[in-house]
């Protein structure tokens, strides 16, 4: 897919009220838009960038589910993350630049929710021209993105399809968000600022805590547990959690992961719309609500309740050994859902 840059030439106002007046969105596209093709919009999660045939490689690509050559597939890079987007830095890991913007540090940028991200994302939508979007999908924070927007734009689509997300953000996903900036918090560097790789310890201790709550206890059993049924101190998880926190501090920026943390924990699709109830039932999409068993973050109860309360709403449910991160590892019981639900 190829990479674009869009420069907005216009203020862009975030929803806690503060305004900036050079916003610049990162975008993947497959081809170029036409109006004979259909809009496939994929949002993404967390720490992921706004190339899915990287992320989701055996679900997009040429001659896969989400063929390339067949549908105008687009995704926007989240604003607030490092992956080319306006955010509080600015080191865009797919470039590779080691440049920290002197306008935006982590204290003044807005606080940006997932309306915030939304919002940005029709800009992009706009720019294009794009009048119709066949299928919205996203996983997580993609699905709260995809959800949010079928509600704010309904007539836009034809289906939406969500993934391990919810209605609102629970206490104990913002608890796991917290603990997270309390890590990242705790690591000197990040709070005085003082190079690009600030708080890079913290965000390694960060993603170790997250990483508990997107895998599973049969998961770790099955590819944690010692070899040596003699062994004195149990040391294999300690190492994949060091390497899962390395692996990530070395693509990744503290900066930007602390203001997604803070999107995460705005969510709330019946804030200002009368509750979620109300919100939901605005939405006008054909809804396929897909939830994983085993989910600690996410249960398949909050995916469920979503089903409920969107009309025509369809619920499904897969299985993973990897828990929450299933939404990025089962391609093909996603696409055995998709290919008997949706009808495009």
């Amino acid at each position: 897919m190829e990479k674009h840059i869009l420069k907005h030439d216009r203020p862009f106002t975030f929803e806690c009220g503060k305004t900036i007046n050079n916003l610049e969105l990162c975008y993947h596209t497959c081809s170029e838009y036409s109006a004979g093709k259909k809009v496939i919009w994929i949002c993404h999660a967390l720490t992921a960038n706004s190339n899915p045939e990287e992320w989701w490689n055996l679900l997009v690509g040429n001659g896969k589910f989400f063929d390339t050559d067949k549908y105008f597939i687009i995704c926007v890079n989240m604003l607030g993350s490092c992956y080319g987007s306006s955010g509080p830095s600015s080191v865009d890991a797919d470039a590779g630049s080691k440049s920290r913007m002197t306008d935006f540090y982590l204290l003044d940028f807005p606080e940006t929710s997932v309306r915030d991200i939304v919002e940005a994302h029709k800009i992009v939508k706009n720019h294009i021209g794009i009048e119709k979007i066949d299928l919205i999908i996203g996983g997580s924070i993609g699905g709260f993105q995809a959800l949010e927007w079928t509600i704010s734009e309904p007539d836009l689509f034809g289906y939406s399809v969500l993934i391990a997300c919810n209605a609102r953000v629970s206490p104990w996903g913002t608890a796991f968000n917290e603990s997270q900036r309390m890590a990242i918090c705790a690591d000197r560097t990040f709070l005085r600022q003082e190079s690009i790789n600030g708080g890079k310890n913290g965000l390694e201790a960060a993603r170790s805590i997250a990483l508990l709550s997107y895998r599973s206890h049969e998961g770790y059993v099955i590819t944690q547990s010692e070899n040596d049924d003699n062994t004195l101190f149990a040391g294999k998880a300690c190492s994949y959690q060091q390497y899962q926190g390395k692996k990530l501090s070395n693509r990744f920026d503290a900066y930007s992961y602390y203001a997604l943390t803070k999107s995460i924990d705005s969510h709330n699709a019946g804030r200002n719309r009368g509750g979620i109830a109300k919100a939901l039932s605005m939405i006008k999409a054909k809804t396929i609500c897909i939830g994983i068993k085993g989910d600690v973050l996410f249960p398949v109860d909050e995916q469920k309740f979503l089903a409920k309360h969107i009309h025509d709403a369809e619920y499904f449910e897969i299985t993973s050994q990897f828990g929450h991160d299933g939404f990025l590892l089962e391609h093909e019981q996603i696409k055995n859902i998709l290919s008997k639900a949706c009808r495009f």
